[in-house]
């Protein structure tokens, strides 16, 4: 049987920037949550997005978490969150014991719809935040959002999870809400193995959600607690990693780009499929390359014929108000977030990919319109 193909899988860089942070960490024992390699890679990504400060911590997921924490999100406040996206963006709001409402996509960005947006506001003034999350690493429509949300006095936390290296006209995802968070999980465009990053210019907030990330302990020379803590602290040989990937996020961009542009070239014509938006203001780091068929061979009928040759292949995500635990919450908008799912696909798009892999997969996908 061929190599397998992957989705998106972790590998260090091939220049191997890595290791010395890594050693680093090891020679000079510090391989807890606090260190160089910590203070520096917040440093490094907060310059690299052109934000004032950064916390590194255990995951995306826990970034999202402080940030709704340090936007004052409690019991009962009302968060608006898209659907279409993956569950850790919703499953922090919940931590909270908050109230998500969900907010269709639009075709123009597959993110949070601005119109759908307004109509929420109608619905739901008494709004606590809006997430905002950059799906695929295409980038929502930030000047029509942060209009909305502006003249709505709301706090926006940006889910940049998946956009890292993406702009909108010329700005990082991440850096327009008062919250950014990043995540490094194996799969994602730069990786620690696991871990993230809460990023945003009040310097203030970021420090208390360090606090917070390190279980809360008070300034005393006993353990003091005094307020509820969390343990989503980096570790300083994670760290380490994340500062070595980070020297090669444009290059896997580039790739990431170059992936997609493969894919256009050699399907774009095939009846029935569109690949993900591309807008003039959107400079997208193309983390999956994702299309919608709307002819007579389906989303499962690639998928299906990818396993079978041993190619990894996934659906768009099921939208949150569809999913079991959160079908119970309200929804605003129409049926294109349920559309993208039904008719949506992701491609392999591994930046480890060579030519002759990519030949391989739009080969097969080629053959469905032979029969």
């Amino acid at each position: 049987m061929k190599d397998r193909l992957f989705l998106s899988s972790p590998h260090m860089s091939d220049e191997g920037y890595e290791m010395e942070y890594i050693k680093e960490a090891f020679d000079t024992n510090w391989i807890a949550p606090l260190g160089e390699n910590v203070n520096q890679f917040e440093i490094e990504l907060a310059n690299k997005v052109g934000s004032k400060a950064a916390a590194a911590l255990s995951s995306g997921t826990a970034a999202i978490h402080l940030a709704l924490k340090a936007a004052g999100v409690e019991e009962g406040d009302i968060v608006f969150c898209p659907t279409l996206t993956f569950s850790a963006t919703a499953n922090p709001v919940i931590y909270q014991k908050a109230i998500p409402v969900f907010i269709d996509s639009d075709y123009e960005t597959w993110n949070m719809c601005p119109k759908a947006l307004e109509d929420a506001f109608e619905k739901y003034p008494e709004v606590k935040a809006v997430i905002v999350v950059h799906l695929y690493g295409l980038s929502a429509d930030m000047d029509k959002i942060m209009e909305i949300c502006n003249k709505h006095k709301v706090v926006v936390i940006e889910d940049a999870a998946e956009s890292l290296g993406t702009y909108y006209k010329g700005k990082h995802t991440g850096t327009f809400g008062d919250y950014g968070v990043f995540s490094f999980n194996g799969n994602k465009i730069i990786t620690t193995s696991g871990g993230g990053m809460l990023v945003s210019n009040n310097e203030e907030r970021i420090s208390k959600t360090r606090f917070w990330a390190t279980q809360s302990r008070d300034q005393a020379r006993h353990y003091q607690h005094s307020e509820l803590g969390f343990n989503y602290r980096m570790s300083n040989v994670v760290a380490g990693i994340g500062r070595g990937q980070l020297k090669v996020l444009d290059q896997r961009v580039e790739k990431k780009n170059y992936i997609l542009e493969f894919y256009k070239s050699e399907l774009g014509e095939l009846d029935g499929v569109e690949f993900m938006p591309s807008n003039e203001w959107d400079k997208p780091n193309y983390w999956l390359s994702s299309m919608t068929l709307n002819g007579n061979v389906r989303p499962i009928d690639v998928m299906e014929a990818l396993e079978k040759e041993n190619i990894e292949s996934r659906p768009v995500w099921k939208p949150m108000h569809l999913q079991p635990f959160f079908e119970k919450y309200d929804f605003v908008g129409t049926d294109v977030s349920e559309k993208l799912f039904e008719n949506g696909i992701c491609l392999p798009s591994d930046t480890k990919l060579t030519d002759e892999d990519l030949g391989r997969v739009v080969e097969i996908i080629k053959g469905l319109w032979e029969r």
